[in-house]
């Protein structure tokens, strides 16, 4: 007779457990794992499957384990929930262990019905885990059904990997390149938006007229935009791509029942306009609502979440505003950036190489100025494109002077200035790095001739010899090298890395190993090159890693777990781009507390010390100063790099005159400097004032304190993992090794345990390490290497260990090593009385109302429940005191055989627990449905829709005796 299953029942089946859903039949049941989504619904058929209810066996009394047995079971269970309970439903099944302050923008969006939100934290702080949080919350909710990434094509598939492999979200990438792919697989007539219910969007391909009214039409109901400031249109100057683009954000925001969440680090990007527009998305109220009364700021502040490292790095502090430090959370950044400018000299056939460019460039200019307008732009452009790569180096040089500007086929000044600028300026607002690391040319009609030749000379300028640039290069990085340092070197140009890769190649030994990533490789090869270089450095302590990048690395792409060091080779037009460079390594996930930053600079090429000091110092002076980065006024600042170009032209043409032409053009310089100082220290004010005034206040620290509690007492703290680790680790005969320096981390050899658990490891610490014996690290930040492990629970590692451990402790036919055990006989000082450990597994229905239906899910918890006494007259102890009894020390071996009668008959009377336990269940069920209401008291008609039940019995995993040990005279201690 086939059993019949109700909805919301647990069973088991393949292998894992599984809830069954209403739409399941007496003989079909439709199923959804535990802690699962809806994408993992099977069907399963009663009939030709084993199919059983989800429940434990009893415990055996002569299955005993030692003192440590409980506190290992424990942790090995509650690791393993997938659907823990708690406020969030998301959190026990995703990969990433959020710090404290990331929840924050996920408390905010909980409180709207509609989610809209701007997250602008500082680059490093986790933007990219705030937005996946919040979005893996709306999906297990069920408040979102589909979910789109609009993004630059170069981070795509890095949010792909970010989603899939920390968030369980499997998005499908919408690219120029993959659309032919997918559209193949369509139905007719079918949206690949429809049969994608997530994706990631280039949003340079999406934003074109021919494919935006399909998105929009098919758009899902969750969109993240990411770096959100280059899609807003500030002024009338701003690029037809911004236009683009914010025409796209618009039409998508019109929906007010989408869920919008913008994700960038500079909002305001200098202009007001534009911040106002960004705001204006979230909320149309927002772009015209007066920010400096109070209800401005109140309607700002359920919208929009701005904070820096300071802000963060010490949380839930008494300097929070808390009553004490027991959920102090310290995020590890580097406290410094230890930067350093060096300066180098051309040599003299280098500096003649560079006088007869700038001259020829000159006598260009002035010719061109008599042509027309258009004429003027196109020499112009073509002098920028020339003395920038001139000052890069003798292949970028040789390069231009071989290729043609791509100003030159312009038929207007308008449109020369549209294609060139971008190839020559560092502006904060150009649409993409992509493309831009590609050498500029200079080449106009009929100075072929004259550029030839100068092109032959510079490429006979290779090599440290002649180009002291490089041999400065060459110096830094073997000082770099020398004390541990693994850098980054950042060019400009494609030539000019690959110049420097297979120089530093021949340069810096055997032990270093050199690669260069460019815009000529693909998002994808750019990444594996990164981890390629990172697998030949191995793990000889004496190895080294350099790369040799373009801008194309400058954004999104984390290096920080290969790199501690950046070397800026070419300096940039725009600082804000020298903070992105740096931004790459110095970030969260940073073991170095000091990153360097070297930035080399030419003394005598008329460019690089001026720039230097009017853009790049004044940008450092203004973040120390501030704690935050400032975007350069860009109008502004290429008012400075064009007059500093004029004054080298114009000092070509009148050598004669150089005293007095230079000071006069120095003038200009200086002048157009001040009024780019001004403008930027107006800059610095506003933003100083606007953090001040939209400071994050909307949720207080005291309520994430509550929430973060909530969350440890049902998943487990950092230290009980830790523990957990090592014990469980040393138990099954691995070699653990501690670090020593006081940072709690250590590694284990793991080649000599179970046969079963070296299966399970493989996959996630590397076949290589459990079968050959290196030592795996475990390090106690959740932001880890490749090839370490994260003493958290998500950690994959972690995982392994502790479904081995669980499941070795539920079999107690298993052979080898079984670290935890159901039952167990302490006699120990820690108690007075017999005192009775009970290990508890509850499981909860909630019913979860939302827009798009109701939605049932199971919550799983562990809890310990402790009685002294008889289990017929139990006298029951606080949860503390019984969380006390998993670190109580064996005082004496107790008998073997006294163990088991003892266990056989504390088993015997348990069914009087029973009314406590169903009770203690009961009361669970009520604190989690007011922890539901409390996180979503904004949206009322699902809070009173909200249904949380206890399922009963709840089931008993372990239960552990602990006796006062014997005096000498037969009694009790």
């Amino acid at each position: 007779m086939t059993h019949t299953y109700t909805p919301g029942s647990l069973v088991t089946a393949r292998g894992r457990e599984w809830v069954v859903l209403p739409d399941s039949e007496p003989d079909l049941l439709v199923l959804r794992p535990l802690g699962g989504s809806d994408d993992d619904i099977s069907a399963v058929f009663p009939a030709f499957e084993q199919v059983r209810d989800a429940q434990f066996a009893p415990p055996s009394p002569a299955d005993l384990g030692d003192q440590r047995a409980a506190g290992l079971l424990r942790s090995s269970l509650r690791i393993g929930f997938r659907s823990g309970a708690g406020p969030f439903r998301s959190l026990a099944g995703i990969a990433v262990e959020p710090r404290a302050y990331q929840l924050v923008p996920l408390l905010m969006a909980l409180r709207q019905q509609t989610v809209r939100m701007l997250i602008s934290d500082d680059v490093g702080i986790g933007k990219t885990i705030e937005a996946g949080l919040i979005a893996k919350e709306l999906l297990a909710q069920g408040e979102a059904k589909g979910l789109a990434v609009l993004c630059s094509p170069a981070l795509a598939e890095q949010w792909q990997k970010e989603l899939r492999t920390k968030f369980g979200i499997d998005a499908e990438l919408v690219l120029a390149s993959t659309v032919s792919r997918l559209e193949r697989g369509l139905d007719l007539g079918q949206s690949l938006f429809d049969r994608y219910p997530h994706v990631i969007v280039s949003t340079d391909y999406i934003k074109s007229t021919r494919h935006r009214d399909d998105f929009v039409r098919h758009c899902p109901d969750l969109v993240i935009v990411d770096e959100a400031h280059t899609c807003v249109a500030a002024d009338d100057t701003v690029s037809t791509q911004n236009q683009l683009r914010y025409e796209l954000l618009r039409r998508i925001a019109e929906d007010p029942d989408r869920h919008l969440l913008l994700v960038t680090a500079t909002p305001h990007s200098g202009k007001e306009s534009g911040f106002r527009n960004l705001l204006g998305l979230v909320r149309p109220e927002l772009a015209d609502v007066d920010l400096e009364t109070d209800r401005g700021r109140r309607l700002l502040a359920q919208h929009f979440v701005q904070r820096k490292r300071g802000d963060v790095r010490q949380y839930l502090t008494k300097e929070s505003g808390l009553a004490d430090d027991s959920l102090a959370e310290k995020t590890a950044f580097p406290s410094d950036r230890k930067s350093k400018d060096e300066q180098y000299k051309l040599s003299p056939a280098y500096r003649a190489l560079l006088d007869d460019a700038i001259a020829y460039a000159s006598e260009r200019v002035q010719a061109a100025g008599q042509q027309g307008r258009r004429e003027a732009r196109i020499a112009w452009w073509s002098a920028i494109a020339l003395l920038r790569s001139l000052v890069s180096s003798p292949r970028a040089a040789s390069q231009t002077l071989s290729t043609r500007s791509a100003a030159a086929v312009a038929a207007s000044a308008e449109e020369a200035d549209r294609l060139a600028a971008p190839l020559t300026r560092d502006s904060a607002d150009s649409d993409a790095l992509e493309g831009l690391d590609a050498a500029p040319g200079a080449e106009t009609d009929g100075a072929g001739a004259r550029l030839a030749d100068l092109a032959e000379r510079a490429s006979a300028l290779e090599g440290p010899e002649d180009d002291l640039k490089l041999a400065a290069l060459v110096r830094h990085l073997k000082a770099l090298l020398k004390d541990g340092y693994h850098p980054i070197v950042f060019c400009r140009y494609i030539p000019t890395a690959e110049y420097v890769a297979e120089h530093l190649e021949k340069k810096l030994g055997s032990k270093t190993v050199v690669k260069a990533v460019t815009g000529t490789l693909s998002p994808q090869q750019r990444l594996t090159r990164i981890e390629e270089l990172a697998t030949l450095a191995g793990d000889d302590p004496a190895a080294r890693r350099v790369l040799v990048a373009t801008d194309c690395l400058s954004e999104g792409v984390n290096l920080q777990h290969h790199f501690d060091a950046v070397v800026h080779y070419d300096l940039a037009w725009n600082p804000t781009r020298h903070d992105q460079r740096e931004g790459r390594v110095d970030r969260y996930g940073q073991k170095r507390d000091e990153v360097r930053v070297i930035t080399l600079y030419g003394i005598d090429n008329g460019i690089d010390g001026k720039v230097l000091e009017v853009l790049i110092a004044k940008h450092r002076q203004i973040r120390k100063d501030l704690g935050i980065s400032v975007s350069v006024p860009d109008e502004a600042s290429s008012g400075v790099t064009d007059a500093i170009v004029e004054w080298l032209l114009m000092r070509s043409q009148q050598p004669q005159q150089e005293g007095l032409f230079g000071v006069e053009a120095l003038k200009t310089v200086d002048e157009r400097a001040a009024a780019l100082e001004s403008e930027w220290n107006s800059a610095a004010e506003r933003e100083t004032t606007s953090r001040s005034r939209f400071a994050q206040r909307a949720i207080h620290p005291e309520e994430v304190a509550r929430e973060v509690a909530a969350i440890r007492d049902t998943l487990g703290r950092a230290d009980e993992v830790s523990v957990f680790v090592r014990h469980a680790l040393a138990a099954l005969e691995a070699h653990v090794v501690e670090a020593g320096d006081g940072s709690g981390d250590f590694t284990a050899e793991v080649s000599g345990v179970p046969a079963g658990l070296r299966d399970a490891l493989a996959p996630v610490a590397g076949a290589e390490a459990v079968e050959s014996g290196r030592p795996i690290p475990f390090r106690t930040t959740a932001a880890v290497a490749r090839g370490e492990a994260a003493l958290v629970r998500t950690d994959p590692v972690v995982g392994a260990v502790a479904a081995h451990v669980l499941n070795a402790a539920l079999d107690a036919e298993a052979v080898g090593r079984r670290p935890a055990r159901r039952c167990g006989v302490v006699s120990t000082e820690a108690v007075t009385v017999p005192t009775t450990l009970l290990l508890v597994r509850y499981r909860f229905h909630l019913t979860l109302p939302s827009r798009q239906g109701t939605r049932r899910i199971v919550a799983e918890d562990a809890r310990l429940l402790a009685y002294q006494g008889s289990a017929r007259n139990p006298v029951w102890l606080p949860e503390e005191q019984a969380l006390d009894l998993l670190t109580a020390e064996a005082a004496e071996n107790t008998d073997d055989y006294f163990q088991e009668r003892t266990m056989r008959r504390t088993l015997g009377q348990l069914d009087a627990v029973q009314p406590h336990m169903t009770s203690y269940g009961d009361e669970l069920a009520a604190e989690l449905h007011e922890s539901h209401r409390r996180v979503r008291r904004a949206s009322d008609e699902i809070v009173q829709g909200l249904k949380v039940t206890a399922q009963q019995p709840a089931d008993i995993l372990g239960v552990y005796v602990y006796l006062p040990p014997i005096t000498a005279d037969g009694e009790a201690a």
